[in-house]
């Protein structure tokens, strides 16, 4: 079995979201997570629960993570980074003390009981000096992302970057940048909606 280099997996990508994920609508806009309205809507649930697209966002994933030091564990909001912390755990591989987390949109008030973690963080236990990349299908203004950085942050966690298999280019870069975590789009709306 070859390999798949980034180029090509990037590519392939690019034209599975189209296939899978994109939607357009000139006529009724859709009403997106951030409250915004747009004619442009991703639905990266089928992306992320494809084979193919799994071992594409494999290989993209933990290119850009190799090119962060120290990382202690990946994750991000439900619903969307509990694929993509899998699919990175996974490819991390046996041997590997990459971590995963999800952090819940609403807390269920109990936290993890085994891993110590406050109420609304769940999965491996999260530890004060963690260096964090956070994943996240898409963004937009980067809202939601930026709050759970900002829990992880508040346990005493470095939160160095968030991966995202898509930005749509409507502020969520700016945000991230004024907030000092870089964002890393896989793939951008105009490469797709173009």
């Amino acid at each position: 079995m070859t390999s798949t280099s980034v180029d090509e997996a990037r590519s392939r990508l690019i034209e599975k979201i189209k296939q899978l994920a994109y939607l357009f609508s000139e006529e009724e806009p859709f009403v997106l997570a951030s409250g915004r309205e747009s004619k442009h809507f991703f639905d990266m649930k089928p992306v992320m629960m494809d084979p193919e697209c799994a071992h594409l966002l494999g290989v993209l994933i933990h290119f850009e993570l190799d090119n962060i030091s120290d990382i202690d564990a990946v994750g991000g909001l439900e619903l969307g980074a509990v694929p993509l912390t899998g699919i990175s755990i996974a490819k991390a591989g046996r041997g590997s003390s990459l971590r995963g987390f999800i952090v819940r949109k609403e807390p269920k008030g109990r936290g993890g009981r085994k891993t110590g973690n406050p109420p609304g963080i769940e999965g491996s236990s999260l530890n004060k000096g963690d260096r964090i990349v956070l994943l996240e299908d898409v963004t937009t203004t980067g809202g939601s992302a930026l709050k759970a950085a900002d829990m992880l942050s508040e346990m005493g966690c470095i939160v160095v970057a968030c991966i995202t298999i898509l930005d749509r280019e409507e502020g969520g870069l700016k945000a991230f940048d004024n907030s000092g975590i870089p964002l890393i789009p896989l793939t951008l709306k105009s490469e797709i909606a173009g």
